[in-house]
């Protein structure tokens, strides 16, 4: 064995394929090209030192009693002259190692190396991403179809399918964008990687990224519920009381909002405060609008929802976006009553009312009126 081939062998060996992988890749290879150039179907065995750069080639044969085929068989009688301890049932090897393979069996054996260190970096790539699966990474767009947007991540090209796009976005080849890994397939072609600009959990991971807070475990987030490049609501809750966990998310004059929204093409989002009690945390849920009363109904897990009648119109949303959005994050089917409609029902005030108080939300939105503010056309 040549020393440049050693030496390619110890490159590849650096690049992360295993030793192992090496020489089993270039035992196959030298077997088959023995078999196919040779006309040999005898079972044979290759002694691969890549340390010495020696190699050799043995044939194995069955000790029998009777030879059926001397491709594969030996009588017992011409193993013992070899070695007289042979017995039946043994298995005799003979160096073969060729002087020369030839041209066709350095192509077939060149095809065949290739082919499986290919297999072994394909192998290499699919174990780095496929670990990777649910986490946020940058791409540059490489090119699109009418359909399929594809994303160079590096070593290996995502695939952006049409149902994973934002409505509206539009990309040219060379832009820079943070894509969600939702999953990833080992294919006869290397790693498929499949990506997501809709997915909740991108989100979550721009939240994790920008929020130190929620990044250290000091704040959680509890759910998520988005209709992509619209609007998205996410609940959080601070695991130390001293931390307000909107306020986090939010930042300083709404900054880490504002950069996760910016990334998001001006997707509004709402952050409100987890709570275990369904009352506060649906009353939260449909922030920006106030609530005046929560009733429960555990066994059915919905809630009526009163607000002021000025809010009705807020607390539903456009097309129903902001009562729908409240019901995923919460698990809580809510129906939305007007505080009029609801006294004349009689199920306004009640024994069982809870008051959501007024004073506190002014509060609220007085702190994060940067937040607000990008729903102030929800009533029209």
């Amino acid at each position: 064995m040549s020393k440049e081939l050693v030496g390619a062998l110890n490159a590849l060996e650096a690049k992360g394929i295993s030793r192992d992988i090496i020489i089993e890749a270039i035992e196959a290879a030298l077997i088959n090209a023995y078999k196919k150039n040779y006309n040999q179907a005898q079972n044979v065995r290759v002694d691969l030192n890549l340390d010495r750069g020696t190699m050799h080639l043995y044939s194995r044969k069955d000790v029998v009693e009777v030879v059926e085929d001397d491709r594969l068989q030996i009588s017992v009688e011409d193993a013992q002259v070899i070695n007289p301890a042979y017995e039946i049932g043994d298995i005799v090897e003979q160096e073969e190692t060729p002087r020369n393979f030839g041209r066709i069996a350095a192509t077939t054996a060149k095809q065949i190396v290739t082919q499986r260190f290919r297999e072994a970096e394909r192998g290499i790539v699919y174990e780095e991403y496929v670990d990777r699966e649910d986490d946020i990474v940058n791409g540059v767009v490489e090119r699109l179809d009418p359909r399929n947007i594809y994303v160079g991540l590096g070593k290996v090209e995502a695939v952006l399918p049409q149902n994973e796009q934002i409505q509206g976005e539009s990309y040219a080849p060379h832009d820079r964008i943070k894509v969600y890994i939702t999953k990833v397939e080992r294919t006869s072609r290397g790693p498929q990687v499949y990506v997501s600009r809709t997915h909740p959990g991108l989100l979550r991971r721009l939240f994790e990224l920008e929020v130190p807070e929620i990044f250290q475990g000091t704040v959680e987030i509890k759910s998520i519920a988005r209709e992509a490049g619209d609007r998205s609501k996410i609940s959080v809750f601070a695991h130390n009381e001293e931390v307000d966990p909107v306020g986090s998310c939010v930042g300083t004059k709404g900054a880490r909002v504002q950069t996760i929204v910016n990334e998001l093409n001006g997707e509004k989002i709402d952050i409100v405060e987890w709570s275990e009690d369904p009352v506060i945390f649906v009353a939260n849920a449909l922030s920006p609008s106030k609530v005046l009363d929560v009733q429960v109904d555990e066994e059915e897990k919905s809630t009526t929802v009163v607000v002021p009648d000025y809010q009705l119109s807020l607390a539903i949303g456009k097309r129903g976006q902001n009562a729908r959005l409240a019901a995923k994050l919460t698990g809580w089917k809510i129906d939305i009553k007007s505080e009029t409609d609801a006294r004349e029902l009689g199920i306004y005030p009640s024994q069982s009312s809870t008051v959501v108080y007024e004073e506190a939300q002014d509060e609220e939105d007085a702190d994060y009126d940067v937040e607000v503010d990008l729903y102030k056309d929800d009533e029209e």
